[in-house]
């Protein structure tokens, strides 16, 4: 990618929308994928899909799990569908905000995860736990998942009962 200006302080999904633009929906699926895996993208793709945190990052702030973090969110704008076994790997990634973000990834290209889905419904972190079952409202069959939902429904965060609850009526709507 070419120097570009980069509109930090607009929404992901407009930067996302403008990287697009300029570089191809295919050639910004790819480098948030690899992004994703750990990959170095470089700072001004970093921009792109991080804003205004990812220059403070580039500034010199650590910057833990967020270009992992970005790079999944991207994917939930964007998509290509060689990304799918990096959002398979994100499910486990010991970051707790990149297994979240994966699992909206999940949800929103309604990609057949239901195995780590599950297995998240589990997760210490309960925004985690909420991702899973929501998705798992998207992807899962019925006969896979309904137990598991079910346990969820006795989970002490409201939050994660309240995403089971509604999982296993869009699972039964969808029959």
């Amino acid at each position: 990618m070419t120097d570009h200006e980069v509109p930090l302080d607009a929404s992901p999904q407009k930067r996302i929308e403008d990287a697009v633009a300029l570089f191809g929906e295919k050639t910004v699926a790819e480098r948030a994928a690899s992004l994703l895996m750990g990959g170095n993208e470089g700072e001004e793709f970093l921009l792109w899909v991080g804003g205004r945190h990812a220059q403070g990052v580039l500034d010199g702030a650590p910057p833990l799990y967020w270009p992992e973090v970005w790079g999944a969110r991207a994917l939930t704008f964007v998509w290509d569908a060689a990304a799918a076994s990096a959002v398979h790997r994100g499910l486990g990634d010991q970051a707790w905000r990149v297994r979240e973000m994966c699992a909206r990834v999940v949800f929103v290209r309604r990609l057949a995860e239901t195995d780590a889905l599950l297995a998240l419904l589990d997760d210490e972190v309960a925004r985690v736990r909420v991702a899973a079952a929501r998705a798992l409202g998207e992807v899962a069959d019925p006969s896979t998942a309904t137990a598991k939902l079910t346990a969820a429904l006795q989970d002490p965060e409201k939050d994660v009962r309240r995403a089971a609850h509604d999982a296993m009526v869009r699972l039964q709507k969808r029959g």
